[in-house]
């Protein structure tokens, strides 16, 4: 009982980001408004997580986080283009928007895989890269409510908890599980709503 108290102490900012982050995904998939003020605050207390396991990419993505939560919610809230009072649908991916989306995410990611491995001390560049070049592009497409984001976040999700395994984040790996399955349901829930237009 010590141990876990002497744990909970020392780990309990994660803690409570773990728990937020899967309040957001739990809002995400019911496509509720709560999920971007929920995200917001997630993220903002994941940059100082990331900034002490020097997941810098990482952090660097939570602040964009950050910035896109504002983007979304109002996005959700006014984003339908034939009538500023109603929010937006779900959508699919046009094959165009794909392909940009795509070369988009590979400029991100040899940015980020460059500015990691000269500038800092990482010990995974490429990993911390790629999870973070897609999770911008993922968040995006969140924001203007495309359905396949949700595959995109299987991927990354299942990839990021090798990653924070590796980096002795146990809540963190803990809450990527649980993304990895809640982005499946997410998945399958947006599917059915898409259907219905």
């Amino acid at each position: 009982m010590e141990q876990l108290i002497r744990w909970l102490s020392g780990n309990y900012i994660e803690l409570l980001g773990a728990i937020l982050g899967i309040a957001y995904i739990f809002f995400s998939i019911r496509q509720s408004i709560w999920t971007w003020p929920v995200g917001l605050l997630t993220s903002a207390i994941y940059v100082w997580v990331f900034l002490t396991s020097k997941l810098y990419a990482d952090m660097g993505l939570q602040m964009y986080y950050v910035v896109i939560s504002i983007y979304g919610w109002y996005e959700w809230l006014k984003g339908n283009q034939s009538n500023h009072s109603e929010s937006i649908k779900v959508s699919r991916l046009p094959k165009k928007l794909g392909l940009i989306l795509t070369l988009v995410s590979l400029v991100i990611f040899i940015l980020i895989w460059f500015i990691l491995k000269t500038y800092t001390d990482s010990p995974v560049p490429v990993a911390d890269a790629l999870a973070t070049a897609l999770s911008i592009v993922a968040t995006w497409m969140l924001a203007r409510k495309i359905l396949e984001h949700w595959l995109v976040w299987i991927f990354v999700d299942a990839f990021s908890i090798g990653l924070f395994w590796f980096k002795d984040l146990l809540p963190t790996v803990l809450l990527f599980v649980v993304y990895t399955i809640m982005a499946v349901v997410g998945y399958l829930e947006w599917k059915k709503e898409f259907v219905k237009y």
